[in-house]
Parts: C-alpha cells; structure tokens; sequence
C-alpha cells in the first residue's frame, strides 16, 4: 500500500478534482492538512487557516452549483509546490451559469495540500466595447 507522503502532487491534484466533481465533500476535504493556508492575493479579505473552513466554503459552493464540475486545465509540479490552471462551471440553483477560471500554486506536505495562492475568480460575461 502506497503512503499518503509518496503521493505526488499530481496525483494529489487529480484526486481532488475527482473528488470536487463526484461532490464528495470527506475526500476532496482530505486532501487538505489540518492546518491548510488559502491565500486570495487578489481578496486578501478571504485568506483563512484550516481544512474546515475548506469544507465549509467548499460545501456551501457544491449546495449552491449542484453540477459543479472542475478542470485542471493544465498543471506543473515543482518540488514541494504545484501550479495548476482550472476551469469550474455549472448552473447555480436560481438556474445561472457559472464560470470560474484562473490558476492556484498548491504547496505540497505529506501527501497533501498544505497551503494555496489562489487567483481564481468568476468569468464576467463579455460586453462589446465601446467605441
């Protein structure tokens, strides 16, 4: 059996993004540590420390986008660090599109995520410019 601190950080990638679209809240959790650092660079009013508040935001997003789905468009593992690119996209319960895109720098620590920069941010519909 492999252990959790032989997990790459690929592998640690696609188990989430398997998990965030089987809406399985315990297992995309899990590939959290207890103390999991997210940074918004862009929101900084939206950093938090720990893997329940991982699981309350991601829950309360799985209840609002029922058919959420994730892609990990594109990714690069370096050391301890991962730099992914994702899309997530689904209908809102009101019946809404929704569209987020942008990247997220994982740090990496025993088989998990351990901390996050996260420049994902919801697609603003295109508008013709004006001329």
């Amino acid at each position: 059996m492999e252990t959790v601190s032989s997990v790459s950080g690929t592998e640690i990638l696609q188990r989430m993004e398997k998990a965030m679209n089987a809406h399985d809240l315990d297992e995309f959790v899990d590939c959290f540590t207890e103390d999991f650092v997210s940074e918004l660079p862009l929101h900084p009013e939206r950093n938090f420390v720990g893997r329940e508040i991982v699981r309350r935001n991601w829950g309360g997003l799985f209840a609002h986008v029922p058919d959420l789905v994730g892609t990990v468009l594109q990714s690069v593992e370096d050391g301890d660090k991962i730099w992914s690119e994702w899309e997530i996209r689904g209908n809102t319960q009101a019946g809404m599109p929704y569209l987020a895109r942008g990247a997220a720098i994982h740090g990496l620590r025993d088989g998990r995520l351990a901390s996050v920069r996260f420049y994902l941010d919801t697609v603003e519909e295109a508008t013709e410019a004006a001329g």
